[in-house]
């Protein structure tokens, strides 16, 4: 869209120094990563295999081109599964380590076209505050990558109070996404783990952010959902409902679809309605451009899921495209 600065928050990267450490170290913890496939590195995620990786996963001059074709003029990179929470706290600090330098390098290579979103070993809150305390000191670094939950510990688990304590102080973004889903077995055939159980994750974790009261005991925090938000937005009514009838929910003081607006948004959906929905409900200063870069399951043309979107105004185009990224991302 001209003059407009298109910011991706939602692209995936797999740095080579951090494939290398799964290969090297991974088996020990059922994860490795073999390079033998001609058309990319393999991931083995406790026996679930991750596709090959694209190269313009790992390249970042591969990458660029996809970007100038997509029209997009910056990613935010994210690590996805298997993310390093599997890891002994040596590795899993090796990891992060390993991504977060990645990002900064690609950041100083490129400063206009990249930021990183860093990951943290989370399931060791004081590896993870030791590591932010250094990478927020990095150029490029924007936000915090973390999954929907970390091992067995949802997001409203105490023992993560003290990471997003210093996440506020600091004023990042944390952008969620998940690794493992509910009930994976019954999900396990015609990719299902993906279609549905991502989705659902989501929601799940912002349930635990409201009724853990996670936001309220953290009012400056504020978190990202990935995949429009999954099946969160379309469930906030029933949600809601239910915090008015139910005893275990009497806690909560406010009701859960007023925090809405204490999330952000990305726009994949995969259907214009079902964005124009999003945008209506939660508002357009909530919603920011995504892709899923590059899987299979990538929105390929995600500049024009919004410029086609219809009835959106040239401001709200202009907001989810790039301007509540580029404030965000500070």
């Amino acid at each position: 869209m001209k003059g407009i600065h298109c910011i991706d928050i939602h692209a995936h990267f797999f740095p080579q120094a951090y494939l290398k450490l799964i290969a090297d170290e991974g088996a020990e913890f059922g994860v490795s990563c073999s390079f033998a496939d001609t058309d990319g590195p393999v991931i083995d995620f406790e026996g679930q295999l991750i596709p090959p990786l694209d190269r313009r996963f790992c390249d970042i001059d591969h990458r660029l081109v996809s970007m100038d074709e997509q029209g997009v003029d910056v990613h935010a990179l994210s690590l996805t599964r298997p993310m390093l929470y599997w890891a002994s706290p040596n590795l899993s600090r090796k990891l992060s380590e390993a991504f977060n330098d990645a990002c900064v390098e690609a950041h100083r290579a490129h400063p206009d076209r990249f930021v990183g979103l860093a990951i943290l070993p989370v399931q060791e809150p004081d590896l993870a505050i030791k590591e932010l305390d250094r990478v927020a000191k990095l150029p490029g670094i924007r936000g915090i990558y973390m999954a929907t939950r970390i091992l067995d510990r949802e997001l409203s688990d105490p023992s993560l109070f003290p990471v997003y304590e210093r996440i506020e102080a600091l004023g990042l973004t944390i952008f969620l996404h998940p690794i493992t889903v509910v009930d994976p077995k019954r999900l396990s055939k015609f990719y299902l783990t993906n279609f549905i159980g991502n989705p659902t994750e989501s929601a799940i974790a912002a349930s635990h952010l409201i009724f853990g009261e996670v936001l309220d005991r953290f009012p400056r925090l504020t978190f990202c959902l990935p995949h429009a938000g999954g099946t969160f937005p379309y469930l906030v009514g029933r949600i809601t409902h239910g915090w008015g009838v139910r005893p275990e929910c009497r806690h909560l003081k406010t009701a859960p679809v007023d925090y809405l607006r204490r999330f952000y948004y990305d726009t994949i959906t995969h259907m214009g309605p079902t964005l124009d929905y999003l945008i209506k409900l939660v508002g357009a200063d909530r919603v920011m451009l995504g892709s899923d870069f590059c899987f299979d399951m990538s929105t390929q043309r995600p500049v024009e899921v919004v410029t086609n979107l219809p009835g959106l105004s040239e401001e709200d185009k202009a907001l989810i495209l790039g301007g509540n990224a580029k404030r965000l991302l500070g």
